[in-house]
């Protein structure tokens, strides 16, 4: 062996055992990356748009260590007799025997993100919960494993409740039984008693909730509301309604991973070392903000509001439909939704003017006409109030947002 001044460190060969064209993976793949850029460490990477073609022989790699997606088992498998240094990357398991025992292995904290999800659900005021998962399949442990984490959730909440009633596994989303798989996830969604909050075991699935209630005219979030994970852009952009998604810390899965392997390369041994990743957080969108609105006074008040707004109506009209003083239904608006009835009417107009200018199909007057705010210079001040910007500085991130 040469000897390596430390001007030159010695380059490793490191094969990644993952799907560069999935974003949980690619994530990962980012975060061995910064590992690399912030050390002087020095690694020729192997890495496949999609390793599965090539797990027949990966165990006889000509390399110097391996870093695997382990929730998959065919991975798991093909890298029984591997000899060289491996860290297992994957979802955490209550059970120990789920675990590679002679590998270390960085995990997302399962339990956390589910806790995430369903707390958030809570927080939005609702009382019905449900989770939407995939059939069970050696490939989907870590689903199976959120849904027994949900269960223990609900159970400790509601020890009387049917809670495994709330789990709904469906059909894989196959091109063939998409029709299917669809109308019977229409059928779970409509017996379900609304409004209900539903935690999908990945944005994927939650995607599908989307598009089963939109199919089923199921009003999310007022209806059913929906929180993924994984935080995936895919899923953001492909539907109408922005996703709410639980953020998994896949960038330092991927940092963690790199410096457990660097450790090895260095002589260091670390049979059945475990390192848990909590999750980042929420990104909370529209598909979750549900506002529970049990006040019918409030309820009737906005859907005179969502009808009217534009017609340039007053405070005392909202009231005088709703049928009580206005000083009254101010009470519960400010109790309701924390803010006055003359800003609800605003707040609908300014939606209304920002989804036209979105569309960019009416000049600026014309919006400001058509949504309520009868001169351009009122809806001018309202949007720089409102949003710190003018409506042609909107319209143009709006529509510059959507070509990128």
């Amino acid at each position: 062996m040469h000897s390596h001044s430390p001007a030159h460190p010695r380059i490793h060969r490191i094969a990644l055992l993952f799907s560069a064209n999935k974003v949980y993976d690619r994530e990962v793949i980012v975060g061995i990356g910064d590992y690399l850029r912030s050390t002087r460490v020095t690694w020729d990477l192997f890495l496949e748009d999609d390793y599965h073609c090539r797990l027949a022989g990966i165990e006889h790699f000509d390399g110097d260590g391996i870093i695997a997606d382990f929730d998959d088992p065919a991975v798991a498998e093909a890298l029984r007799h591997c000899r060289l240094p491996i860290v297992a990357i994957g979802a955490s398991y209550e059970d120990p025997a789920a675990y590679p025992s002679q590998h270390p292995y960085v995990a997302i904290d399962n339990a956390q993100l589910i806790s995430l999800a369903y707390n958030h659900l809570i927080a939005s005021g609702l009382q019905n919960f449900a989770l939407y998962s995939l059939p069970e399949a050696a490939g989907y442990r870590w689903a199976q494993e959120r849904e027994r984490i949900y269960l223990r959730l609900r159970q400790t909440d509601e020890p009387g409740a049917r809670t495994r009633e709330e789990i709904y596994r469906g059909l894989l989303t196959s091109a063939m039984a998409w029709n299917q798989a669809s109308a019977q996830l229409i059928e779970w969604l409509r017996a379900l008693p609304k409004p209900v909050g539903i935690i999908a075991v990945n944005d994927a699935r939650a995607r599908h909730l989307l598009q089963a209630c939109l199919l089923a005219d199921l009003a999310v979030p007022d209806q059913v509301a929906i929180i993924g994970i994984d935080n995936d852009p895919l899923a953001r952009t492909l539907g109408r309604i922005p996703l709410s998604s639980v953020i998994q810390s896949t960038e330092e899965m991927g940092r963690t991973a790199a410096h457990l392997l660097h450790q090895m390369l260095g002589g260091v041994r670390l049979p059945g070392h475990r390192v848990l990743i909590p999750p980042v957080g929420i990104n909370a969108l529209a598909s979750s903000r549900h506002q529970p609105l049990s006040n019918p006074h409030v309820m009737r008040a906005r859907h005179f509001i969502r009808q009217y707004a534009c017609q340039g109506i007053k405070t005392e009209q909202v009231a005088a439909y709703v049928g009580i003083s206005r000083s009254a239904l101010e009470d519960h608006f400010r109790r309701d939704l924390g803010c006055t009835v003359h800003q609800a009417i605003l707040n609908h107009k300014l939606d209304v003017a920002k989804e036209m200018l979105a569309r960019r199909d009416a000049s600026s007057a014309d919006v400001a006409v058509r949504s309520g705010f009868t001169t351009l210079q009122y809806m001018y001040a309202v949007f720089r109030r409102e949003l710190d910007c003018t409506p042609r500085e909107y319209q143009e991130r709006m529509t510059s947002g959507a070509r990128a």
